[in-house]
């Protein structure tokens, strides 16, 4: 199983940016807009299409408002790994300043490369729109 990690500092309090990334049904849209083009959810399970055409249905393992973590795998549509287990979380550092810290242990191995360069291309676009919100 391979596991990957991008991290970044974003300059935003830590509470306004989970109010952000910990909302489960319109997160990624809000985050990365023109990224994402649309998410939306039915309970635990959301639908996230990209602007490349991409599909991800992903299952909401859990959300750790106090911690300031959320955690969900991609289960199935255009993008189908035989296991995923993705992990966003927000840690403060210092005023008006935090970590945004993305990890996923994923199945198949060979799925590692384009999935970290696809969470590479989104960090700065979600660093630059939380930044200006």
């Amino acid at each position: 199983m391979a596991s990957i990690r991008t991290e970044f500092v974003i300059e935003a309090d830590a509470a306004r940016v989970w109010k952000t990334v910990g909302n489960w049904e319109n997160g990624p849209a809000d985050m990365a807009p023109g990224y994402v083009v649309s998410s939306r959810a039915e309970g635990p399970v959301r639908v996230v299409t990209f602007a490349d055409g991409q599909v991800a249905r992903e299952r909401l393992v859990s959300r750790d408002d106090e911690a300031r973590r959320i955690v969900y795998s991609v289960i199935g549509d255009t993008v189908r790994p035989d296991h995923d287990n993705a992990v966003m979380h927000v840690i403060a550092d210092g005023e008006d300043r935090c970590r945004f810290v993305w990890s996923r242990d994923v199945l198949p191995d060979e799925l590692a490369q384009p999935l970290l360069a696809a969470m590479r291309d989104a960090g700065p676009i979600i660093k630059r729109t939380i930044e200006v919100q």
